[in-house]
């Protein structure tokens, strides 16, 4: 990981400190926590790749968009690209002590199967709680990408044996060899993907739309390239080609959120972040998100979070 200066909250870039070629990072909270600074370990970030945490053991709590999360265990987290955390910490702020794997993956790392596309693409929850046996499971699984990924990054993915005069070929083997142990990673991460695809979200609905299911996955993504020009329903239905019920019936039953509740979420999550990590005046920041007056923007700030953009500022800082 590669930090960037904010002042509020650091960017971190992926970058494999083992300086393997490859798109995946496997670690422990425990080997994690020495490499963090405390001013960073304390302050929100914002990452580039996703993250995968499995906590088997100890208590903490993260923050992930400005919502806070317990970490028990059995706590199974998944931070996608862009948003802002703060590692699972103590009471007293301090990284939290946490017998817990760490999965950091760029997007392009998973093979590219629909199952693990819509899970990295997805609106998911942030936090499952699993129960026992798919916690044995899920443990199993992060323990066998742990095991490959060390093997890969130790050079002990084992080959043919060669003889001592032939070093040439003996590199060629070692070559190919990290070559299958790093597509193995990718299959594993993908399995394990596909095994969170199966798990309910906490409202009880699968995480992996249904076949067919394509309307609430397509406003979702025009959300996302969309949220700052607009927020009514009546516009993002004509852009896709569906009527607004139809739109806020698919929105419903995904989310039990109306699309109009979704798009006003988006923007005040939107809010939230350049409040926490620019210096951006109040209304220079209502003006990027389409509210020509900043009392507008205030009014609706305060409707949707319960506090004023000032002082959802001065509590991040």
């Amino acid at each position: 990981m590669v930090e960037s200066g904010q002042r509020d909250v650091v960017d971190i870039a992926y970058d494999n400190p083992d300086r393997l070629r490859t798109g995946i990072e496997v670690l422990t909270f425990g080997a994690l926590k020495p490499r963090l600074k405390s001013a960073v370990a304390r302050r929100p970030s914002r990452l580039d790749f996703h993250q995968l945490i499995l906590v088997r053991g100890g208590e903490g709590t993260a923050m992930v968009d400005f919502v806070t999360y317990p970490c028990t265990r059995g706590t199974l987290l998944h931070l996608r690209p862009g948003q802002v955390q703060r590692l699972p910490s103590d009471a007293n702020g301090r990284p939290a002590d946490l017998d817990a794997v760490l999965l950091l993956f760029t997007a392009d790392f998973p093979p590219p199967l629909p199952a693990t596309q819509q899970m990295l693409d997805g609106f998911g929850p942030v936090a499952r709680l699993l129960p026992p046996a798919e916690l044995d499971a899920f443990d199993r699984a992060v323990t066998e990408l742990d095991t490959e990924y060390r093997r890969l990054r130790d050079g002990q993915a084992p080959g043919p044996t060669a003889p001592v005069d032939a070093d040439v070929d003996a590199d060629a083997g070692a070559d190919v060899d990290a070559e299958l142990t790093g597509v193995l990673l990718r299959q594993l991460l993908g399995a394990l993907l596909i095994r969170m695809a199966r798990l309910p979200d906490p409202a009880g609905r699968p995480a992996l739309s249904p076949p067919g299911a394509g309307v609430y996955p397509a406003f979702r993504r025009e959300l996302e390239r969309s949220f700052a020009a607009t927020r009514s329903v009546e516009d993002y239905a004509a852009r896709l080609g569906y009527s607004p019920r139809t739109l806020t019936r698919a929105c419903l039953a995904a989310t039990g959120r109306s699309a109009k509740q979704l798009a006003d979420a988006r923007v005040a999550l939107q809010a939230q972040r350049l409040l926490a990590h620019t210096d951006l005046p109040v209304a220079a920041i209502g003006r990027a998100l389409g509210f020509t007056e900043a009392t507008n923007f205030g009014k609706f700030f305060a409707r949707e979070t319960g506090r004023t953009p000032g002082d959802f500022r001065r509590a991040q800082r």
